[in-house]
């Protein structure tokens, strides 16, 4: 090939490119829509003014067809990146799971997740118009990402998704990921990300197209939506998307207390909402609400549901506006809100207006990346059990049996609504690469099931061993949303949920055996959950939570092994011993779940994480005695490193509230991630504002902050009380 013509083909990419930028099937300022000097509003309004009713209607589906004479292209809404760009075709950083992101307790590693994330999002959307790649699913900028729902009950398969149990711990990463994903510039959006699902949703899996919940105002406004308020208030998320469920017997895509009473008019959200996918078609198929598409289509979008995340319910909008159903004028609310997010993506814009419309299509998996991708593996791993200070493992250990379901399956470590890297370090292979030990491997058993030829081999191979790692768990194909796990008929799952949080039997019993043998035995639970693992808490000699940990899980798992990195994650959820100490997971209500509302004994509490080095805690300025309703409780604590070694402290504070309420037994207020070196110290500021105490008064019917003795303890999880204070508010 000639370099003219190499010339010429360059020309020709980059003029496709630019085109998919500023709409060039139209002359270049040929509408006012296409005007850069205009207000975003203006010509939002302008482009609108110029569809035909069927025109915008073909707009509200998660696959916008093109509008040729307007040189509007085909745009396809649904993307995922829940940790890390997913499902896109690509090679990318993948990141742990979810909740073992909420693990590390680390705020601006989240945040950083989120940056690394849309960066190679960009890259992926523009390679992709390179191409000429247009309108393809899993290649925009919308991205359904983060899930804020909160993980009321361990036996929700989806709950892997989300960063826990609590409230304020979900509000705080998942802002941080919001603001990561969307960036910092007034005008552009570098990605836009979406708060799900929108509201009072946890399962279960199997009736999600139909199951209708009720809560309680209080728990409604305590637990269910703080988070969503968090990230649509403060962090300004661009998008929410509604859930499949019913509340309070309207659909959730329909409702109008969740969906205009709180979200449009108490938050003021302006951003656009997105059905999750196939819900409107629930509302006459499943939940029985309506009696057609045309009806339910109507009332979705009357209660601000901009984007059908299907293919025929909205279709039927046509035949709404014409039958009086609706309004065209409400058509034009919706179509508003859409366009008004594709114009903040750039997407109407010159290829050079936008500051990340130049990221190139090699910063996928660049070495950054990777290396926070290992990063936030080591940072989630949770220390629970280390009997004798076992870990991290003495020079004098020469041979290592690996065995279990997990120590060699790549698959399970990538979670779901996953990505694909280019490599993925299991366990077994993280092991080996550290050398002068020898390791040995054999699977053992499976998940719920084993041989006995299969047994027989790994104990013949341990006999020798001077210590066994066990790497079991669960794994997303029994855990997980409907359609994606559940399909085996396994004892324990059912349809993607977990019928019990017991460890497979399977399992224990073969840890049992290496136990008979006197052998030393670390356990490394995977999983999306808690899982309740009795037996092993008190047997086992070390115990790691290792979650889903994304590409380089296994190297992060024998940096601990072997004292490279001094664990410091911390459970984003309760560890229960028993079935019997779960209320009924159908029911929403609050009572008893959860760290806040729990009576029983747990096996580990919220917010435990062992270290390999210990921390003292002393007050620098404890907390005045009396407050105001407009004050802030101030106080701080000299944090010192006590042992040997350098090590990460969360420094987790928690409010108790005046007795005799119904409120919360214990609560997280505030939480600080710091590294200290042995034998260093740190002085902390704390700074929690009254007002958010402000708890559902159902004689009031509104949020007030309750008056009376509070106590407020800090420590490394939530039931570690190493100081303690108490102040009145007034």
């Amino acid at each position: 090939m000639t370099n003219n013509s190499v010339k010429i083909k360059i020309l020709l990419l980059l003029s496709i490119f630019l085109c998919s930028h500023s709409a060039c099937e139209a002359k270049k300022d040929q509408y006012p829509f296409q005007d850069t000097t205009l207000s975003l509003e203006k010509r939002v309004d302008d482009l609108i003014s110029r569809l035909t009713l069927e025109e915008k209607v073909s707009q509200m589906q998660n696959h916008s067809m093109a509008i040729d004479h307007l040189g509007i292209p085909e745009y396809n809404w649904w993307n995922e990146c829940l940790h890390g760009v997913g499902r896109s075709g690509h090679k990318v950083t993948v990141f742990p799971q979810a909740i073992a992101l909420a693990a590390t307790f680390d705020k601006e590693a989240i945040f950083k997740v989120g940056d690394i994330t849309s960066t190679e999002a960009r890259a992926i959307y523009n390679q992709s118009f390179i191409n000429g790649k247009k309108g393809q699913q899993y290649q925009g900028l919308t991205f359904w990402t983060p899930n804020i729902n909160i993980f009321r009950d361990p036996r929700w398969g989806r709950g892997q998704e989300t960063y826990g149990e609590d409230p304020y711990l979900t509000s705080v990463i998942g802002k941080e990921m919001v603001w990561g994903l969307q960036g910092g510039d007034s005008l552009y959006l570098k990605v836009s990300a979406c708060a799900k699902h929108f509201a009072v949703h946890s399962g279960p899996e199997k009736g999600r197209h139909s199951f209708n919940t009720s809560v309680s105002d209080y728990d409604l406004w305590d637990t269910y939506l703080p988070a969503f308020k968090e990230l649509v208030v403060n962090a300004k998320v661009s998008s929410v998307m509604c859930a499949y469920n019913r509340f309070d017997d309207e659909p959730c895509c329909g409702n109008s207390r969740l969906m205009t009473d709180i979200l449009r008019n108490q938050w003021k959200f302006k951003g656009y909402v997105t059905s999750d996918c196939g819900a409107i078609d629930d509302f006459y198929t499943h939940h029985k609400t309506h009696s057609d598409a045309a009806s339910a289509s109507a009332d979705a979008v009357l209660n601000g549901t901009d984007l059908d995340c299907g293919e025929h319910a909205y279709k039927a909008l046509v035949d709404a506006v014409k039958k009086g159903l609706i309004d065209e004028s409400a058509i034009n609310n919706s179509i508003r809100r859409l366009f008004m997010t594709r114009f903040r993506l750039g997407m109407f814009d010159p290829v050079e207006a936008s500051p990340y419309a130049k990221i190139k299509f090699d910063t996928l998996e660049c070495d950054e990346h990777k290396k926070h991708a290992l990063k936030m593996a080591t940072e989630s791993i949770v220390l629970l059990k280390n009997k004798g200070h076992l870990l991290p493992l003495s020079s004098k250990i020469k041979k290592i049996a690996v065995v279990g379901p997990n120590a060699n399956d790549d698959k399970v470590q990538l979670g779901n609504y996953n990505g694909f890297p280019s490599k993925i370090i299991t366990p077994l292979k993280g092991i080996k690469a550290f050398t002068g030990i020898e390791v040995v491997y054999a699977k053992a058993t499976g998940h719920t099931s084993s041989s006995a030829e299969n047994i027989k081999a790994a104990l013949e191979i341990i006999k020798d061993a001077d210590l066994v790692i066990y790497v079991g768990g669960i794994t997303p194909r029994l855990e997980g949303e409907e359609g994606d796990a559940g399909r085996e008929n396994v004892e324990g799952f059912k349809g993607g949920d977990r019928t019990s949080i017991a460890l497979p039997k399977v399992q224990t019993d073969f840890m049992k055996q290496i136990k008979a043998k006197g052998l030393p035995l670390v356990f490394i639970c995977m999983s999306g959950s808690a899982i309740g693992f009795e037996w092993e808490a008190a047997n086992a000699d070390a115990i790691l939570q290792a979650w889903y940990g994304g590409q380089s899980s296994g190297e992060a798992i024998a940096d601990i092994l072997f004292g490279k990195y001094n664990p410091s994650g911390h459970l984003p959820l309760t560890f229960y011993k028993k079935d019997k100490d779960l209320p009924d997971y159908f029911d929403y209500a609050m009572t008893n779940r959860t760290y806040r509302y729990f009576n029983g004994e747990p096996l580990y509490p919220f917010g435990y994480g062992l270290s390999y080095t210990t921390f003292s805690y002393q007050w620098t300025s404890k907390p005045k005695t009396e407050y105001s309703q407009n004050d802030e409780i101030s106080c701080s604590m000299l944090v010192k490193n006590t042992g040997n070694m350098e090590g990460e402290e969360v420094i987790q504070t928690y409010i108790q509230y005046p007795e005799g309420k119904g409120y919360p037994l214990k609560e997280l207020k505030s939480f600080e991630k710091i590294t200290l070196a042995s034998g260093k110290k740190r002085n902390i500021e704390i700074s929690i504002p009254v007002n958010s105490f402000a708890k559902w008064s159902d004689t009031q019917k509104k949020l007030i902050i309750p008056k009376g003795i509070y106590k407020i303890w800090m420590g490394s999880h939530s039931e570690d009380k190493k100081i303690i204070s108490s102040f009145r508010i007034q």
